[in-house]
């Protein structure tokens, strides 16, 4: 993470439209504008996406690339190979590019949305309902339950994790 970019705090519960669009609170939008709005959707985990400045996103996966092709093209890796063909599947489906629009909105990508688990829809408010974190160097958006697990089993955790960071 560069020394200059905020760091992304917060808890929010937001709705997303019958267009997929995700309103990011407004104390969140900033570092996601760093680069006049363009930025990144990534898979995390089942139930969780993560929305990414592009240049934050870009220096993070070219540098873990280009050490893997470094090792790859040094030979490191030939008793690895179904591990890097792995990488690269998962790096083709993990990321997609996007942009902020007015208002601090983003559409979420027809590929994502499967996977963060959550539709809208115009009978039902509660049913479009996501929980946006602030996870310091990115935005997370969570299906509720998924964020409520997470929670239930990170939680005990913190005092040693806050301990070890600070």
């Amino acid at each position: 993470m560069a020394t200059n970019q905020p760091v992304i705090l917060g808890e929010y519960s937001r709705t997303i439209d019958e267009r997929y669009r995700l309103s990011i609170p407004p104390d969140m939008l900033e570092p996601l504008s760093i680069d006049e709005g363009k930025c990144v959707f990534a898979k995390e985990r089942s139930g969780c996406i993560s929305l990414w400045s592009q240049s934050v996103w870009e220096a993070k996966v070219n540098t873990r690339i280009s050490v893997a092709k470094q090792k790859l093209q040094a030979g490191l890796l030939e008793t690895e190979m179904s591990k890097v063909q792995l990488l690269g599947r998962l790096l083709s489906t993990r990321h997609e590019k996007v942009d902020l629009a007015g208002r601090g909105r983003v559409l979420i990508p027809e590929s994502f949305r499967d996977f963060l688990g959550v539709r809208p829809s115009k009978e039902d408010k509660s049913a479009g309902e996501v929980i946006v974190v602030g996870a310091a160097i990115c935005v997370e958006i969570w299906q509720p339950e998924a964020w409520l697990k997470y929670l239930e089993r990170r939680m005990p955790r913190f005092r040693k994790l806050i301990d070890v960071l600070s």
